[in-house]
Parts: structure tokens; sequence; C-alpha cells
């Protein structure tokens, strides 16, 4: 059985929701989400800190999902829902009553990516904080691309921003391809 994104991302948007979008990634979709998210976060009187904190790992996230999905080939008797990203904003208490801010993407990523993404996420996860800033000034001082376009420099800035750990899981959708999910505690 392959993967269900409408059912997961139902599942993921029930509770704590305070933005959410599942669709077609563009640079005006980008603009439009960054500019409903900086309105909610505003009217939730938010510190300013936390704003921050929360719109550039949103924007970071949002390129990734930009730059970096790959949509499989779908049957034409099929939906074409698997070309969709997701990307949700959550707020959560937890048992202390503190708030914590959690951002969610998904994409379908071709599955010769999966090893590479996962020891990068891993390895990054396994650094020092310390280590982290060395690593983000190495990359960008490098001056090398990837054939995407990119340094590297994305998940690590998110790892740098939050100062926690990435939790990300895969999901086998048909031979090719999975559905990354990656979730990026605040």
């Amino acid at each position: 059985m392959s993967f269900d994104l409408l059912q997961w991302y139902r599942k993921n948007t029930e509770n704590d929701v305070l933005v959410s979008y599942l669709g077609s990634v563009s640079e005006d979709v980008i603009s439009s989400l960054l500019d409903k998210l900086e309105d909610v976060l505003e009217k939730k009187n938010i510190d300013l800190k936390t704003l921050k904190k929360i719109y550039h790992i949103s924007v970071e996230a949002l390129q990734n999902l930009y730059h970096h999905s790959d949509a499989p080939k779908i049957p034409k008797n099929k939906s074409a829902i698997e070309k969709n990203v997701v990307f949700i904003l959550k707020k959560i208490k937890d048992s202390e009553n503190k708030c914590r801010y959690y951002v969610i993407t998904g994409n379908f990523i071709n599955k010769s990516n999966t090893r590479v993404l996962k020891e990068r996420i891993d390895q990054l996860n396994f650094l020092s904080k310390d280590e982290i800033k060395i690593l983000y000034k190495l990359i960008l001082n490098n001056d090398q691309f990837s054939e995407k376009g990119g340094g590297g420099l994305g998940m690590i800035d998110l790892v740098k921003r939050s100062g926690n750990n990435l939790t990300y899981n895969f999901y086998n959708f048909d031979s090719n391809y999975i559905f990354f999910t990656l979730r990026i505690a605040i």
C-alpha cells in the first residue's frame, strides 16, 4: 500500500495549527504563505525574538521545499496530489504549559536521495551548537554549489536557528519515490 498524502495531512492538521498549506509550491505561493504567517504571528502577540526565529525558519523550510522536491510521474487516471508539498506551523503547549512552535514540512523525493539525506540530518543532529556554527561558516566560505544551486546550508541553518535537532520520517510511496517529512522545533 502506498503512502496517502491527504490522510497524513489531515492527521497532522487536526489540532493546534496556526498555518497550513497543501499544494504546489512556487515563488508566489511562498510569498503568500509568508505574508499569511506574518499576519498570524503578529496577532498572537509573540515576542519579537521568537517571531523572527519562526519566520526565518519558515523561509528556509519553504525554500527547501521549492528547490528540493521531486514529483513522481503520475498515471493519467490518478490525482496529481503527489506533486504537492506540505507546510504546517503548530503551537503546542507542553506538560509544563509552555508553548512550543513546530514547523513541519513534507515533500516527495527520489528514493535514491534517501540515504544521503538521512546521513546528513543524523550528522547535524549529532553535532554540538559550536560545531554547527563552525560547519556553517566552513560551507559558507566554500563557494561550492549543488546541482540544484544550493550550497548545502539549508539544513544546517535550520538546526542553527532552531537550536534543536531535526526530526524526520520517510514514507514509501512507490518503487522510486518517498514522502519526506521534517519537523523543526522552535
